[in-house]
């Protein structure tokens, strides 16, 4: 990814459609490959994301003109680093009406910034058009959705549901059962230092499932970041 600087948004403008997870999910990803990662949370009134990275994520608000100054300048430093942006479901048409007032896309391709969204899928028509609305606006964005089948299940008709999104690709974040799912909830818990050594406290049984959990998410991240490479040097030709 040298030379590049990604600034993901992961977004959703419906509640409970595992936004966070997928945030931190991503955030870990990058950690486990040592990168030095940049996070920013836009719920500021339970901010989450940011307790499970509390010295590499700020705190912003959006209706506040310091808050979007807090977020975008920082978005636009094309130092290499990831940038990942957990959106609050109350922030996200406050979000993406600041970006086409400020012209963000058109600034970013311009200082070497390529932002990317990862749009959460749920059952509702009108999550579909808000993603259609972002790729109608602007076409060349970069755009993957992910369905969590424990946060927002989509019914037997899941196919047919994410055809109706505008997207490039495709991330499964399957479903955990009950006592697994509530060790994620250990803020203290770091996802990308659990792969190299789990907690020696920690079940075996609860240990073996995150993992085989955790491998197959990390390895579409993999996927994602070297198809985005591939392309990046295709456009460089």
């Amino acid at each position: 990814m040298t030379g590049r600087t990604l600034a993901f948004f992961v977004c959703s403008p419906h509640s409970r459609t595992g936004v966070t997870t997928a945030a931190r999910l991503l955030t870990d990803y990058f950690l486990s490959r040592n990168a030095d990662i940049e996070g920013f949370d836009t719920d500021f009134r339970d901010p989450l994301y940011a307790l499970f990275f509390p010295e590499r994520t700020r705190v912003v608000d959006l209706n506040d003109v310091k808050g979007q100054i807090s977020l975008f300048d920082r978005l636009l430093v094309a130092d290499e680093r990831p940038k990942i942006v957990d959106v609050w479901h109350s922030s996200y048409e406050r979000l993406f009406a600041t970006i086409a007032e400020i012209g963000f896309m058109e600034e970013a391709q311009r200082l070497g910034v390529e932002p990317v969204v990862l749009f959460q899928t749920d059952i509702a028509q009108s999550a579909a058009n808000s993603a259609l609305v972002l790729k109608t606006t602007w076409p060349d964005l970069t755009m993957s959705v992910i369905h969590n089948r424990g946060a927002s299940p989509l019914g037997p008709h899941s196919l047919a549901v994410l055809a109706r999104y505008p997207a490039s690709g495709k991330f499964v974040i399957p479903r955990l059962e009950a006592p697994i799912a509530r060790a994620l909830d250990d803020v203290d818990l770091s996802l990308s230092r659990f792969m190299r050594a789990p907690p020696p406290e920690m079940s075996v049984v609860v240990r073996a499932a995150l993992r085989e959990w955790l491998l197959p998410i990390f390895t579409q991240f993999q996927s994602f970041e070297l198809r985005l490479a591939l392309q990046s040097s295709q456009c460089l030709r």
